[in-house]
């Protein structure tokens, strides 16, 4: 693990680059562009940059308008307002019709901090996998999101990504391929599995470490894609290693623990644990304290693994 970067930060530098690459694609924000990073583009082209207000549903009613006369519209503003505000324009306009709109939302989880829990999203990846037609990604880091942001933008139909706030390692290497609907194996292992997405796959790596200190051999595997889920390569973990830990920074309601528990419910049943927000709210506080507060470290996964390791 190397440089940090806020997956935001990769979002901005990406979509400027692809604006240069692709005439069609035009940004949308809603008065956070500060924020979001889609500034970048706005300053680079300003003639395809709109600035909705404090409209999100008008916002996203619009991109689909702009999506059906052949632009490639990037919708942004901060995770609990593209999902909660605009929920209902997101279902009928975007993904209904399966609009190729890109809605990237950004200060996902707990990590938005000092805001507090109003503002903390912890149930979007639950409602956005819930909407048919709609592919849900969420990047480990600056580098898996730059290059999830070109597939998304190749990729022809409804997409959410969602991105955090604050700067995360990077561990993926600069040549990474990004695959819609595919996993990866980080690290190799047999004892058991951590299945993670976003800025928690991090944490499972340094958490493997420390448990092969203790000669447990933890596999690592890293879901980008939460929908739709890479089954083969939890199945395989399941199967190899015979237990998982899934672990993410939402609720473990409806999230990439609930996907995994149900691929594994009707393809392999393992002793499964999911770590995550425990069905509540955030609360105000610095990101670093509450990832602690949540139980969201190495530390906590370590322990998990540990517990789950005994129920083999």
């Amino acid at each position: 693990m190397s440089s940090m970067i806020a997956t935001r930060d990769a979002y901005g530098e990406t979509l400027a680059e692809l604006g240069g690459e692709d005439p069609r694609i035009v940004v949308l924000d809603a008065d956070l562009s500060g924020s979001t990073k889609t500034g970048v583009f706005a300053k680079k082209f300003p003639e395809r940059f709109f600035n909705m207000g404090i409209a999100e549903a008008n916002m996203v009613g619009t991109a689909a308008g702009l999506a059906a006369v052949g632009k490639v519209p990037f919708v942004s503003t901060f995770a609990i307002f593209a999902v909660g505000r605009a929920w209902e324009q997101v279902r009928q306009s975007v993904a209904y019709p399966k609009a190729n709109v890109k809605i990237v939302a950004t200060h996902g989880g707990v990590t938005v901090g000092e805001d507090g829990g109003s503002h903390q999203s912890v149930e979007d990846v639950a409602i956005m996998r819930a909407v048919p037609n709609m592919t849900v990604i969420v990047p480990a880091d600056g580098v898996e999101t730059k290059a999830a942001i070109r597939a998304v933008a190749a990729y022809k139909g409804p997409v959410y990504v969602r991105l955090g706030r604050n700067k995360v390692p990077t561990i993926f290497p600069a040549d990474y391929r990004f695959e819609i609907g595919k996993g990866t194996e980080l690290v190799a292992g047999t004892d058991l599995t951590f299945v993670t997405t976003g800025l928690m796959t991090a944490q499972a790596v340094a958490a493997a470490e420390q448990l092969k200190k203790e000669g447990v051999s933890a596999r690592v595997v890293h879901i980008g894609t939460v929908k739709p889920l890479d089954q083969e390569i939890i199945v395989k973990a399941a199967r190899e290693t015979g237990a998982i830990v899934t672990a993410e920074e939402h609720s473990i309601v409806g999230g990439l623990g609930s996907a995994v528990a149900e691929v594994l419910a009707e393809q392999c049943p393992v002793p499964l644990k999911r770590v995550g927000v425990n069905d509540r709210f955030g609360t105000s506080g610095k990101a670093e304290e509450l990832l602690k507060y949540f139980g969201l470290t190495a530390e906590n996964l370590v322990e998990t693994g540990r517990e789950l390791l005994a129920r083999k």
